[in-house]
């Protein structure tokens, strides 16, 4: 290695040592002030870099034996440009400051009110992208409060309507019980089989809130076999016959494919009886109810066709929600609007989803069902 070789590598050394210095100091500050402003971090880490420019160019000029007048224009040179560019790095950080604190104004508002305004300045792109997350963080809490305040009307119609229907039948059976005990019924008979009917109504309005309450708890255990859907559409057809002949509307199940099914048996033959019974209640007198499956692009598509004259189209989305019985038109007899819910329930219990739209004279309501593997 030649003197000249010699003369690079101890420069070299030189100012490593000078500049190492100066870092090793800046990391030892920003340790001591990491739970300081973002400010005074910007402030260290610009004063690191040019003091550690500083330093190691001192230290080779030093090395290097200048004369005193080169030694002191070399270290007015170094000591003007540090200055100038550590001033202009932290007027430059002063940017990034008041973005951030433009950002936390935003986040308190976001706090206070729920609603988070991104700010209108340009940003770095770490700070907008944490201005975007908030954003969208707004969006989901908003879409969350209506939500809850939804469920939380649902639920109090739900209690008032349920309170009412109970205490209808109680009522009745209280007045035909104290008849009975006074032997004041002409016809104690007749008497008795009122009470068996409102007893079946209580029973089934208890079982609906019952089967509600699992849904929402998660606790609906299903138990799916692979079926046919002709045989499941034709027993719950032959289930609700009788009340179809009692309204004078008439049944047609032409239209079921023989397509498989993975479901629970039990569970969906009350899905199809809900919306069935739903549907007969709901059609005038020589009206029809239809009932058809297809299969669709990986899917079993079920639908059940009334004569209703159509739903509003402000209570289109609000079908499925628990309570909701619509105009006193729709309201069947001694219902608590829980059928619909039920249905919802046990049909995204199965990974599909129900949907309802209106059509020429009523609506159909629709299951969709994921095909058997």
């Amino acid at each position: 290695m030649n003197m000249r070789d010699q003369d690079l590598l101890l420069i070299a050394l030189y100012a490593l040592l000078g500049a190492g210095g100066a870092g090793a100091l800046g990391a030892f500050a920003l340790r001591i002030l990491r739970r300081r402003s973002v400010a005074v971090s910007l402030a260290v880490v610009t004063a690191v870099a040019v003091l550690a420019m500083l330093a190691g160019t001192l230290a080779v000029a030093w090395a290097m034996f200048l004369s005193s007048h080169d030694l002191t224009v070399v270290t007015v040179v170094a000591g003007v440009a540090a200055a100038v560019s550590l001033g202009t790095a932290l007027l430059l950080g002063r940017q990034v400051v008041r973005r951030c604190r433009e950002l936390v104004d935003a986040a308190r508002v976001f706090g206070e009110e729920g609603t988070f305004t991104t700010p209108g300045v340009p940003a770095p792109a770490e700070l907008a992208a944490l201005s975007r997350e908030l954003a969208l963080t707004s969006e989901r809490l908003t879409a969350s409060r209506e939500r809850e305040r939804a469920l939380e009307t649902s639920r109090r119609e739900l209690v008032a309507w349920i309170s009412h229907d109970l205490r209808t039948p109680l009522a009745g059976l209280r007045a035909m019980s104290e008849a009975l005990e006074d032997g004041m019924a002409a016809d104690p008979a007749r008497y008795h089989r009122q009470m068996r009917t409102e007893v079946d109504r209580l029973n089934s309005m208890v079982g609906d809130l019952f089967e509600l309450s699992r849904i929402h708890a998660g606790a609906l255990s299903l138990s799916p076999t692979r079926l046919n859907l002709y045989d499941l559409v034709g027993d719950a057809l032959a289930g609700t016959d009788a009340l179809a002949r009692e309204h004078g509307v008439r049944l047609v199940g032409d239209g079921i494919a023989s397509l498989p099914v993975e479901v629970d048996g039990k569970e969906m033959t009350r899905v199809l009886s809900n919306l069935l019974v739903n549907a007969i209640r709901h059609t005038p007198a020589d009206g029809t109810v239809a009932i058809a499956a297809e299969a669709r692009e990986g899917a079993v598509v079920l639908s059940v066709t009334d004569a209703c004259g159509g739903i509003p189209e402000e209570d289109l989305t609000r079908v499925f929600d628990t309570g909701w019985r619509g105009t006193q038109a729709r309201t069947p007899p001694g219902g608590a609007g829980l059928g619909l819910a039920i249905v919802r329930g046990i049909v995204e219990a199965h990974d599909g989803h129900a949907h309802v739209r209106n059509v020429t004279g009523g609506c159909r309501f629709e299951l969709t069902l994921p095909a058997p593997a």
